[in-house]
């Protein structure tokens, strides 16, 4: 966790020095890594902007768990062109593998829950690239009720 902090602020720091100023994008495809054990965790990010300030984000985590994640994120601009806060919220499904050592046999449980966002996002000026910091704490409500509060996660895009 400590690196990929140290990593963001470092590339932040870098893009302030230099006065890079950033543009809007509309979709971004790319890959998310977290600090935790969360539920949607790992995974491919979609993002997609619905309007200026409104934007719409689709998790797929492959592996143990199998998980697919939806949010509906409200973006706020800061005064450096490119860099913008959010926050937001939405659901996610995913699907655990099993063993039962009494019965020998493999099963799959099925789990449901919500997720909150907040987060920082870099869009760069002469790239197609999109850097995200965020926290994205998780309340599993199916199969087995558990709160996960410390899923911080590193998200680079590439923009369309």
């Amino acid at each position: 966790m400590k690196k990929i902090m140290c990593s963001f602020l470092l590339i932040s720091g870098l893009c302030f020095a230099t006065a890079v100023s950033a543009q809007d994008y509309k979709t971004a495809l790319g890959v998310r890594l977290s600090s935790s054990a969360a539920m949607v965790n790992n995974s491919i990010s979609l993002k997609h902007f619905l309007n200026e300030s409104t934007a719409i984000e689709a998790l797929f985590s492959f592996g143990d768990p199998l998980a697919l994640g939806a949010m509906v994120e409200i973006h706020k601009p800061f005064s450096t062109s490119g860099i913008q806060w959010f926050y937001g919220g939405g659901g996610y499904l995913g699907f655990v593998k099993t063993y039962d050592a009494n019965k020998n046999k493999n099963g799959t449980n099925t789990n449901f829950g919500a997720q909150g966002v907040l987060g920082l996002d870099y869009k760069f000026a002469n790239l197609p690239l999109n850097l995200s910091l965020d926290w994205k704490p998780e309340l599993n409500l199916v199969t087995d009720i558990n709160f996960e509060p410390a899923a911080i996660g590193f998200t680079a895009r590439f923009t369309f």
